[in-house]
């Protein structure tokens, strides 16, 4: 039987949902109130970058610093998680939990103590490398894997200690293998896509996303045209990926991490090519699942059979339970 509209936006409505990675322009004065586009398509809580493979330490604190002060100006519409329960309280308050994230170890500078200071700043979760190797180990674009690296097992032993989620997106196939056997915690990979469904680099391969599984994590579904196929970033694109997970580990190990672009004119592949292969300046635009599809998506798994239960694991319950098990 069909799923009705009210069907579909009474599980939506109940569900708390959790985008586990978006960007916004890597600037202390971005106007960060973009965000609310996330919480008026129902969403509770959302990961956002502060700082990857090109910032520093003072870099990453700027914009942390920025993004921080205008947050915590708007106490109307935002909350800044530092536990699960706050991000309970802004789905019952009809408020955005916000936390941050950062996609690569080089804003480490080297230093493990940093690992703390981030988190104290309102960081959640910290991937090892941002597509091509650094200190910590190998990206997914390098030529050669060397894996995880002696520092990148200090990495993640802190990670673990702090509280901080360890993710292996944009990983070398043995980058992320190695942290799976590493971390004493549930490990995710934020925001990929299956490399069974369309064969690109940036996605993992069904054995990873097994590994994943094994730690008692969750592997998050992006929504980048070029990695869901072709720059397709139709629902069923999407779909197609989530139903090979969810075949693949179960509903209970499956999320969403958009990695949507608020910035979408490409300005960071613009100012670091080297960041990125030949094959990212194919499309004159990349496509991406905005935040306002996030009800569609909900009636379309419906539609294709999941059971409420599942649809809300998939739309943010099981990130939760990975934030419950580690988060301090």
């Amino acid at each position: 039987m069909p799923t009705t509209r009210q069907d579909a936006a009474v599980c939506h409505a109940e569900a708390l949902v959790w985008e586990q990675h978006c960007c916004l322009p890597l600037d202390p004065d971005t106007d960060v109130d973009v965000l609310w586009r996330y919480a008026k398509a129902g969403a509770s809580f959302v990961s956002v970058n502060a700082g990857y493979a090109p910032h520093d330490v003072a870099d990453t604190i700027r914009v942390l610093s920025g993004f921080r002060r205008q947050l915590l100006a708007r106490p109307d519409r935002y909350l800044l998680a530092r536990t699960i329960e706050d991000v309970r309280e802004a789905k019952a308050t009809g408020r955005l939990a916000v936390a941050f994230d950062l996609e690569d170890t080089r804003p480490l500078g080297g230093r493990t103590d940093l690992v703390q200071t981030y988190y104290d700043l309102g960081v959640r979760t910290m991937l090892l490398t941002y597509n091509q190797r650094n200190a910590a180990g190998s990206g997914c674009h390098d030529e050669s894997d060397g894996g995880l690296t002696d520092f990148g097992r200090e990495v993640v032993a802190e990670m673990n200690r702090v509280g901080m989620v360890v993710d292996t997106a944009h990983c070398s196939y043995r980058t992320s293998m190695d942290v799976f056997a590493a971390s004493t915690a549930p490990v995710v990979v934020s925001h990929t896509a299956a490399r069974a469904v369309h064969d690109d680099s940036r996605n993992v391969w069904d054995d990873q996303m097994l590994a994943c599984a094994a730690t008692g994590g969750v592997v998050g579904i992006n929504g980048v045209g070029m990695f869901l196929g072709d720059n397709d970033a139709s629902t069923e694109a999407l779909l197609r990926h989530l139903d090979h997970a969810v075949e693949l580990l179960g509903w209970e190990q499956v999320g969403l991490g958009l990695d949507f672009c608020f910035d979408q004119a490409g300005d960071e592949l613009t100012a670091n090519p080297d960041l990125f292969p030949p094959s990212y300046a194919q499309w004159d635009r990349l496509e991406f699942v905005e935040p306002e599809r996030l009800p569609a998506i909900t009636a379309a798994l419906l539609d294709r059979g999941y059971a409420p239960q599942a649809v809300e694991g998939i739309l943010g319950g099981n990130f939760l339970r990975v934030a419950e098990s580690v988060w301090r």
